[in-house]
């Protein structure tokens, strides 16, 4: 089996857009989508709030190909290229195999895809579980984590994927409050540059990562207009103006 050369994780990695056009998909017979328009910006953080069971999470599963639409959606890369393999997927769930280690689990994505786990591949993953807070906790297996440390494994995980664009499904709803915040301060320096879609139930959460925020609704669902909130995220949660958003966010849930 051949090694699978992969670029270096410093090398910058060029955004990439993802364009969705007239999507459309049913289940059970109701539309959960129908003619739906939504863009993501490459380089840039795209947060997705919305009531639960509107389609926020099937919305992702069809960006990262793990659900069929239906014709005529279309789905693709804004550069031109393919979205296969330039996509990373984490889901709510930690998804964690319960016989590897923290660190086996970090690199089960390089041993499916038949890479040889070098030294600097095994490095990289050392260093992103030091990065989440896990350094002392290579060899542990998940039955022996937290529910909240089994989440900062996954993080790892989706980051040592090194892919331009990066799916994420309430990541962080298992933290604590002070962890949370931390790691979302690390996602946010270790992804910037590469489109994110960040689906939270969180409107301050959203608020701090988000470049462009949006409020999915209805069924079928629809996409409302970009809410852009100013300065560079992550923005200080305690900022009056990320508090005077929150309370935006949530009258228009509410309503």
């Amino acid at each position: 089996m051949h090694d699978i050369v992969r670029p270096s994780a410093s090398a910058p990695i060029p955004p990439v857009g993802v364009s969705i056009r007239r999507a459309r998909l049913t289940f059970d017979g109701a539309a959960v989508f129908d003619g739906l328009d939504f863009s993501l910006q490459g380089g840039r953080w795209t947060c997705l709030l919305g009531p639960s069971g509107v389609g926020k999470t099937t919305l992702l599963r069809l960006i990262a190909g793990l659900a069929a639409p239906e014709p005529p959606t279309e789905v693709t890369a804004e550069d031109g290229g393919p979205l296969a393999g330039r996509v990373a997927y984490m889901a709510q769930q930690d998804l964690l195999l319960p016989w590897l280690s923290t660190l086996d689990n970090v690199l089960v994505g390089s041993r499916l895809r038949g890479e040889k786990i070098s030294p600097a591949l095994t490095g990289r993953a050392r260093d992103l579980l030091d990065k989440v807070g896990l350094g002392d906790r290579l060899r542990a297996k998940p039955a022996e984590l937290s529910g909240g440390m089994r989440q900062r494994v996954a993080l790892a995980r989706t980051l040592m994927e090194d892919r331009p664009i990066v799916l994420m499904d309430e990541p962080f709803s298992a933290l604590d409050a002070i962890t949370r915040l931390r790691l979302q301060e690390e996602a946010a320096r270790l992804l910037t540059g590469r489109t994110v879609l960040l689906v939270t139930h969180d409107p301050l959460e959203a608020l701090r990562l988000g470049h462009d925020i949006h409020v999915m609704a209805g069924q079928p669902a629809v996409i409302g207009p970009a809410i852009s909130p100013s300065g560079p995220p992550p923005r200080p949660p305690d900022a009056p103006a990320l508090l005077a958003g929150q309370a935006d966010l949530l009258r228009l849930l509410a309503s």
